[in-house]
Formats: structure tokens, C-alpha cells, sequence
């Protein structure tokens, strides 16, 4: 029966009944909710892979007999096969689908996991957390695609906070399981920790993901160029972020090298995705202001909560000599709170009467606020000084972390989900590498400065001192009648201490400049990006377009 003509000739609107729903996405359900969870769990074991095992760095390097330059190298494969993953993965999920390709993944995270502790030296633990990073990568951008595709809309804000876990809750974690693995089990588990939660994660995925059908059609149309150069001008540009601060950066051939030839790569990458039709990302969103502006966002905002990550424990290791299992409390304030934070922000974002942008600026004032307090660090600080500033990222991270995502998906369509969704994730991955290159070098370099202006007041005022006696002499003259050790140990000393004050004064430093970074985020989210609005359920009333 032709109802479209009576219509016409009618004169009024012809509605078009709305498409059916694939049939591999079943209706939302508690199957549904096991699946979607299952798909956080294995985001989660692959940032506490990666987590965990570069804060226990130290740890495996005396256990396995890993030199510290040859350690860096570790970190710095891993990380730049885990980002480059992030760019090409969609293809693939749509390839094999979304259900077989997660689950062999994460079969291959935890596999890859279990010879690592026996690699015999450095070059066969590289290439096997080289193929580890690689499948860990391939994660981050399911769990995002998975979240907007099966969650109905009233509750995809939600979803979105579960992401964002990854980017909060994981990160301030890793600490904590570093310590507990490391001094109460072995440090074996560094590694293997992953395997019972990745075995859970695959029982859930195959229990609750919806069998989506594969199609290898889109071999037909590869694009081969793309992942030719894409994958070695990614891998190249992390590898000189994570090594770029060790080698002195430009003044090593490697860098310069990686550089030169993985940015230039990197540019033709960029033009064959403009204009290939079966492209990885579409660089044609970065015309969008909401893109624009969240994405850059989104690598700030990353970059600032693990720089601020960071700080504490630099300092409580290189100052106060704290072990990991010492600062685990300082990072569980901050991830523990995550678990009622993100979904309170996440609610709060779902309301159609809060404007994102404002609880984005708010987050960032908050951030601010923790840098501001971080001003006042000297050599007296503990443990417990950082509390306050731990607290206030409790709030600031999921308010900058969660409206910067909705930014960056709320505004596209469907089909446009997995072309975002490498595209965040790369650039999320990213942030945590321009935080370390970041905070290497600003470390360093003040730290030189800082140091350097310490030895000379003191050499242009040793006269006006002399008044005031020496005390680190006056001390250590009673361990030794030998008055060149004393003098030694004396000049061993003052030097601790003069590098110790050095330090601190580069982490104030780098704290004044967070205070403006974030504010200057503040002010730009609140000016570039056009609102966005929470997904509602479609009215049955409403007519389909």
C-alpha cells in the first residue's frame, strides 16, 4: 500500500518511517551493561600495563639487570606503539568487528604479558612490550565507540564518564598497584597482574557484546599508504618526545633523525587522509570550532593532570626518599573519588539546563586553584602538605576530562563515531607523552638554573657567612678525626642540599606555569566552542530525518 502519494496529493509533509535498527545491536539491557562494563575493564588492564609498569621502571630494571638508558627505551617503544594503535584501530574494529576484535586484543595483552619477566635482555623485552603496546592501544578507542553506539542517549553522557575513567581513575592508580605488587607479592606481577582481570574482562565481552557481523569488503578499498607511513612517523614523533629530554634533544643525531624524517612522513600521512576514501581519521573535522576546540583541550588538560601527577612524586622519591608503597595515599586521594565524581559530573553535564562549557571552566579553575597551592612547596613538605592540592583535582579533573569530551562527540553523527574515536584517542595518548617530554625538560633546565644561581649567592656571600659559622662542618666533625673526610662528607652534603632546594624551586616553577595554562583554558573553552547539548531519546512523536 502507497502511502507517500495520498500525501502528495494532499499537499501535506511525507514522514518516512525511520530505518530499523541493525540487528546486531540488540535492545539495551543488562546483557548489554555487562558487555559495555566488561569493555571498561579491558581499557583498564591495558592503563594499568602500561601505568604500572613505568612507575615500577626502577623496580624491574634491579630484578631484570636493565641498565637506566636502556630502560627509557623500554617506555618509549611501548608508548609509541600504544599511540600510533589508537590511529588505525577503528578501521580495523569495523573490519572484524567490534566483538571478535576486542576480545583477540585482549587475549593478546594478557598472553604477551606472561613471558615478559623472562625476556633474556633488553632488545627481546622491547619487541615483546613493543607488540603488547600494540594491542593495548587497540583498546581505548572500542570502549569509546562502544559506549555511543550500545548506550541508549539519556544515559550516553554516562558513558563518556565511564571513558573518562581511563583518563583519571587508571593514571592515579598505577602507584598505589605499583606498590603493593612490588612489596607484598613479587615483582613478577608487575607484569602478570593483568592476566586474571584480563580473563574476566573477555568473559564479560563475549557475554555481553552484540555478534556484529565482519566485512572483509573493506579490503577492497585499504588504505595501504596511510598505515606504510602513518605507523613509523607516529612511532618516530613519541619516540623523540619520551627520548628528545635524555638525548639532549637536537644536538643527538637519533632525535634529529626521528624528527626530521617521522614529522615529514607524518605530513604526508596527513594528506593521504585528507583525500583517500577509506581514510583512518578525517582531518576535515579539525574545520569544526567544537573540534578544534576540545581536542586541543584534550591534550592540555591531559598534559596538566599528569604533570600535576607527577610533581608529588618526584618530589616525595627525589626529596623526602619515599618508596611507592610510601605515596600510594597521595595518588589514591585523587583516584579512589573518581568512582563517585565522574558519574556526579556526569549527570550534572546530562542536564540540558547546564551549559558543558561552564563546568569545563570551572574544572580548570579548580586545576588552577591545586598549581596555586603548589606554589608554596618547600623542603619541609610531606606526605600529607599535598592532600589539599589532591582534593581539588578530585573535582577538576572529571569537570575538565567529561565536558571536553562531550565537545568533541555530542556534535557528530553515528557514522562519524569511529573516525572521532581514533582521533581522540590518539591525541589522548599523545598528551601523556608531551607531559613527559614537558616535564623532562622544564624539570631539567630550571633545576640547572635554579642550581646554578644557589652556587653563585653563595660563592658572591661566602664572606658575609663566614660570621654565621658552618654548621654541616660543626656536625660532622665528631664522626671522623680525619679532617679531609670531614670536608668531603661536608661538601657532599651541601651539595644534597643545594640540589634538593634546586629541585623544589623548578616544581614552584613549573606550578606557576600550570596557573596560567589552565587559565588560559579556561578562557578559550569559554569563547571558541559552540554549546553542545546532552542526547535525549527520540519522541516517538517526532518525525524521523
Amino acid at each position: 500500500m502507497n502511502t507517500v502519494a495520498p500525501a502528495l496529493a494532499a499537499g501535506g509533509p511525507v514522514i518516512h518511517a525511520a530505518p530499523p535498527r541493525p540487528s546486531y545491536i540488540p535492545p539495551f539491557g543488562l546483557r548489554t551493561v555487562i558487555g559495555c562494563l566488561g569493555m571498561l575493564l579491558a581499557v583498564h588492564v591495558a592503563g594499568f600495563n602500561e601505568h604500572v609498569t613505568e612507575i615500577g621502571l626502577s623496580d624491574i630494571r634491579g630484578a631484570m639487570h636493565i641498565g637506566h638508558d636502556e630502560g627509557t627505551w623500554v617506555i618509549a617503544i611501548y608508548e609509541a606503539f600504544n599511540i600510533a594503535a589508537m590511529a588505525f584501530t577503528p578501521w580495523f574494529y569495523m573490519t572484524f568487528s567490534i566483538y571478535r576484535f576486542s576480545i583477540f586484543m585482549t587475549a593478546a595483552l594478557a598472553l604477551f604479558s606472561i613471558p615478559a619477566p623472562f625476556m633474556p635482555d633488553v632488545t627481546s623485552l622491547c619487541i615483546l612490550r613493543a607488540f603488547q603496546g600494540l594491542a593495548g592501544g587497540c583498546l581505548p578507542p572500542v570502549l569509546m565507540t562502544v559506549m555511543l553506539k550500545y548506550l541508549p542517549p539519556q544515559i550516553r553522557v554516562f558513558g563518556i564518564g565511564g571513558y573518562a575513567m581511563s583518563a583519571t581513575f587508571g593514571p592515579n592508580l598505577g602507584l598505589p598497584l605499583e606498590a603493593f605488587w612490588f612489596e607484598h607479592v613479587g615483582w613478577h606481577w608487575l607484569y602478570w597482574e593483568i592476566i586474571p582481570t584480563a580473563a574476566l574482562a573477555i568473559a564479560m565481552m563475549a557475554y555481553g557484546l552484540p555478534r556484529d557481523p565482519m566485512h572483509f569488503e573493506r579490503f577492497e578499498k585499504f588504505n595501504w599508504l596511510g598505515i606504510l607511513v602513518g605507523l613509523p612517523a607516529i612511532c618516530s614523533l613519541v619516540i623523540v618526545l619520551y627520548q628528545g629530554d635524555r638525548l639532549d634533544w637536537f644536538r643527538s643525531p637519533v632525535i634529529t633523525d626521528l624528527a626530521f624524517w617521522g614529522g615529514a612522513a607524518f605530513i604526508v600521512f596527513v594528506i593521504n587522509e585528507a583525500y583517500h576514501p577509506s581514510p583512518y581519521f578525517r582531518i576535515q573535522y579539525w574545520r569544526s570550532r567544537n573540534i578544534q576546540a576540545s581536542l586541543l583541550s584534550l591534550v592540555g588538560i591531559l598534559a596538566i593532570c599528569s604533570v600535576m601527577g607527577n610533581i608529588p612524586a618526584t618530589y616525595l622519591e627525589a626529596v623526602r626518599g619515599y618508596r611507592p608503597i610510601q605515596a600510594a595515599p597521595v595518588s589514591l586521594v585523587v583516584a579512589l573519588p573518581q568512582l563517585i565524581m565522574l558519574p556526579l559530573i556526569a549527570a550534572i553535564c546530562n542536564s540540558r539546563k547546564v551549559d558543558c562549557r561552564f563546568v569545563l571552566a570551572g574544572g580548570m579553575l579548580c586545576l588552577a586553584a591545586a598549581a596555586w597551592l603548589g606554589t608554596w612547596l618547600t623542603v619541609d613538605w610531606v606526605r600529607d602538605n599535598f592532600y589539599l592540592i589532591q582534593i581539588l583535582q578530585v573535582f577538576g579533573q572529571p569537570m575538565t576530562v567529561i565536558p571536553t569530551l562531550m565537545l568533541a562527540t555530542m556534535a557528530m553523527g553515528p557514522a562519524d563515531g569511529p573516525f572521532i574515536s581514533g582521533m581522540v584517542n590518539m591525541l589522548k595518548g599523545l598528551a601523556n607523552a608531551v607531559a613527559f617530554a614537558l616535564f623532562g625538560a622544564l624539570t631539567r633546565r630550571r633545576e640547572q638554573y635554579h642550581s646554578t644561581m644557589l652556587l653563585d649567592h653563595h660563592g658572591t656571600h661566602q664572606l658575609a657567612l663566614q660570621g654565621m659559622g658552618d654548621p654541616i662542618n660543626s656536625q660532622l666533625a665528631a664522626t671522623s678525626p680525619d679532617s679531609a673526610h670531614v670536608a668531603r662528607n661536608t661538601l657532599q652534603v651541601f651539595h644534597t642540599y643545594v640540589h634538593e632546594q634546586a629541585l623544589v624551586l623548578a616544581l614552584n616553577d613549573i606550578y606557576y606555569i600550570l596557573i596560567w595554562v589552565c587559565l588560559g583554558y579556561a578562557a578559550m573553552n569559554l569563547i571558541l566552542p559552540r554549546r553542545v547539548y546532552p542526547p535525549q531519546a527520540p519522541s516517538p512523536d517526532t518525525p524521523a530525518r
